[in-house]
């Protein structure tokens, strides 16, 4: 379905879960938590949490979304492709959904996000995981990971096509690196289901990306913040992931898992593992 959540402005929303997020507790009702899923990119779509999160359907209510201007969302312009804007979405989506202190999950990108709505929201989530994420470019990283696992070729390919963002650097990073991402090999059928805005991560890449610093704002957080990485991550080291626990409040620092023989995304390299950890801080 679609909703509107400003005048222009429709988002693609798919939710699962019984009812309103009301489930049987004995003699009466007892509501559900509501899990808001902010997908990676940017320029991808929702579809990268299908069909594992279907799993955590007993414990939250999920709400599936492609961000303002992505996958089946209305088009938007470019020059609305902005963090702060993002962030805000969140709110305006729990609002039109009626959605009161949701838990927050942001994938890569979705991280970014996550942690701005982390400071220009911070009285609004229950709780907030952040997925193979970063807080900066962290470009040299990038490219010493990356060489590391696939050589100069994909080293090289990392600096040009992050330097400079275009559909030449795209299609040389895409054959040397992007099956770096995991230890485990992509499901093929997946990339069917995805509707990908290239235009838009170009966009991120040439503007907001190289001077980002998300650390301030983690100050403002109010609520338990999970950091989950993989070990072997390329595009989001584990380093990065260390740097953003360090930036938060300690009484709000849920923990930081590292997943062995992990790479972007953990659910995708150890679904077990990354249920494990999921499973306890959402019904915790």
């Amino acid at each position: 379905m679609h909703i509107e959540i400003q005048a222009g402005v429709r988002l693609f929303v798919d939710i699962e879960g019984l009812g309103l997020g009301l489930v049987p507790d004995g003699r009466s009702l007892r509501e559900k938590p509501t899990l808001v899923l902010i997908h990676g990119g940017p320029g991808f779509d929702h579809t990268g949490f299908r069909p594992f999160f279907s799993r955590f359907a007993d414990l939250c209510q999920i709400v599936y979304f492609d961000q303002r201007g992505h996958g089946r969302s209305s088009p938007r312009p470019l020059g609305e492709m902005r963090l702060d804007m993002f962030a805000d979405d969140v709110v305006r989506l729990c609002d039109a959904l009626g959605i009161v202190k949701p838990i927050v999950l942001g994938q890569s990108f979705g991280g970014f996000v996550a942690q701005r709505y982390l400071a220009r929201h911070p009285a609004h989530p229950a709780k907030v995981v952040l997925s193979s994420t970063s807080h900066h470019f962290g470009l040299a990283r990038k490219i010493e990971r990356f060489g590391r696992l696939g050589g100069p070729a994909a080293a090289q390919a990392t600096r040009d096509f992050w330097q400079q963002p275009g559909p030449a650097t795209w299609a040389a990073y895409e054959t040397h690196c992007r099956d770096l991402y995991n230890t485990r090999p992509r499901n093929p059928d997946a990339g069917g289901w995805m509707i990908f805005r290239p235009e838009i991560l170009f966009e991120h890449t040439r503007g907001e990306l190289p001077g980002m610093d998300l650390r301030p704002g983690l100050a403002n957080v109010q609520c338990p913040v999970l950091v989950m990485a993989g070990e072997e991550d390329p595009v989001t080291p584990p380093e990065d992931a260390e740097e953003i626990v360090a930036a938060l409040p300690p009484q709000w620092r849920a923990g930081l898992e590292c997943f062995a023989g992990v790479g972007h995304g953990a659910w995708r390299d150890d679904p077990a593992a990354a249920e494990r950890v999921l499973r306890r801080f959402l019904g915790g």
